[in-house]
């Protein structure tokens, strides 16, 4: 009987460290769906900042401006 205590002793040790790895596994998976989240909001920000450069670009070469007057003009040149 005392060999079965001292076996269910270790034992116990492992399943906190198991429970550990776990928790730690489930926290870096949290943190991982966090960064993608921000980086998809990221890639909507810069869609919309493309499609306002465009339509600056395209009021320019209305205006009778060549395209590369008009690219210079709406990355804040003269």
């Amino acid at each position: 009987m005392t060999e079965e205590k001292k076996d269910v002793k270790k034992c116990s040790g492992k399943k906190n460290i198991m429970f550990a790895y776990g928790f730690i596994q489930l926290g870096s998976s949290f943190a991982s769906a966090i960064a993608l989240v921000a980086i998809a909001f990221g890639l909507c920000s810069v869609k919309q900042e493309s499609k306002l450069f465009n339509k600056c670009v395209a009021e320019i070469i209305d205006d009778g401006a060549t395209n590369a007057k008009a690219v210079r003009y709406c990355n804040g040149g003269n």
